[in-house]
C-alpha cells in the first residue's frame, strides 16, 4: 500500500511509514466462546471472545431490539513489568473503561440491532502481550469474533435465517506523526515519542466511527490531519481484507 502524501521511509523495524505490521486472526481460537478470535498487531496480541446470550438487559425487553457490548482488560504481564489485576484493586479503571466504551460504540456502529432481534452479544477483549495498538487490534479482532457468534446464534434459530444483523464490517489502527513524518500502525516505542497520536475507526465502506487524536507536542496543522486520516482509512482497508479473509476460511 502506497499514499501520494506520505513519504517511503523506513521505520525501525524495517516498515515503510505507510504499512501495517504483520497482522495474523486466529478465528476460533476458543473452544468454548460462540465466536473468538486471537489477533495479533506485531507484538500486540489481544484475546476476543464472544458470547451469545438469548435475551437481553431489563431496560431492552420486549422492544424487539438485540444488544452487543464490550469489555476490555489487560493481563498483569502483557507489559515490560506486571500490573496488578483491578479485580485486586477493587475498581475498573478510567482507561479500561474509556476503551471498553469505544470497543462497544464501535461494534454497534455496524450491527442492525432489530435483525439482531432481543439476543445480547458480550465481546471479551484481552490484552495478552502489549505493544502499542491494543484498543485499535482489540476492535478489528473484535468484530471477527462477534461475526461469529451471530452466524452460531443464526445456527441455533435465535436469529432469522434472514436477518442481516451486520451491516457492515469495521476495522481499527493507529497513526502518529514521529519527526515530523505521518505513519501508520505505531508500535510501542513509536508511540511514546509520537508528536501527534490518533486511533481512527472505519467501517468496511470508508465511513469513519471515531477519531480520537492528540498532540502530544507541537499542535497540528490540517495538513497533517488529512494525511493521518489518509493513513488510518487506507490502513483499515488492509485490515477489512483480512477480517474477510479470515471468516471465509474453512472452520
Amino acid at each position: 500500500m502506497t499514499s501520494d502524501t506520505t513519504p517511503s521511509i523506513i521505520r525501525a523495524d524495517g516498515r515503510e511509514a505507510d504499512q501495517l505490521r504483520e497482522i495474523t486472526i486466529e478465528r476460533g481460537w476458543s473452544t468454548h466462546a460462540e465466536g473468538s478470535a486471537l489477533i495479533s498487531f506485531g507484538g500486540t496480541k489481544v484475546l476476543c471472545t464472544a458470547s451469545f446470550t438469548n435475551g437481553v438487559p431489563r431496560w431492552l425487553t420486549g422492544k424487539g431490539k438485540g444488544w452487543v457490548t464490550a469489555e476490555y482488560a489487560m493481563l498483569p504481564r502483557a507489559t515490560n513489568s506486571r500490573n496488578d489485576r483491578e479485580s485486586i484493586k477493587g475498581k475498573v479503571g478510567g482507561r479500561t473503561h474509556e476503551i471498553s466504551r469505544l470497543i462497544g460504540r464501535a461494534l454497534r456502529a455496524v450491527v442492525d440491532t432489530k435483525a439482531l432481534g432481543e439476543n445480547t452479544i458480550v465481546i471479551d477483549c484481552d490484552v495478552l502481550q502489549a505493544d502499542g495498538g491494543t484498543r485499535t487490534a482489540a476492535i478489528t479482532g473484535a468484530y471477527v469474533a462477534l461475526a461469529d457468534a451471530i452466524e452460531w446464534g443464526r445456527a441455533k434459530k435465535f436469529i432469522g435465517q434472514k436477518a442481516t444483523p451486520l451491516i457492515d464490517s469495521v476495522a481499527a489502527v493507529s497513526v502518529g506523526i514521529i519527526d515530523g513524518e505521518p505513519m501508520l500502525d505505531l508500535a510501542y516505542v513509536e508511540d511514546v515519542r509520537a508528536e501527534t497520536d490518533m486511533n481512527v475507526v472505519v467501517t468496511g465502506r470508508g465511513l469513519f466511527v471515531e477519531v480520537q487524536g492528540t498532540a502530544e507536542g507541537a499542535p497540528f496543522v490540517k495538513r497533517e490531519l488529512d494525511a493521518l486520516l489518509e493513513l488510518g482509512v487506507n490502513g483499515c482497508a488492509d485490515l477489512r481484507d483480512l477480517q474477510l479473509a479470515a471468516l471465509a476460511a474453512d472452520d
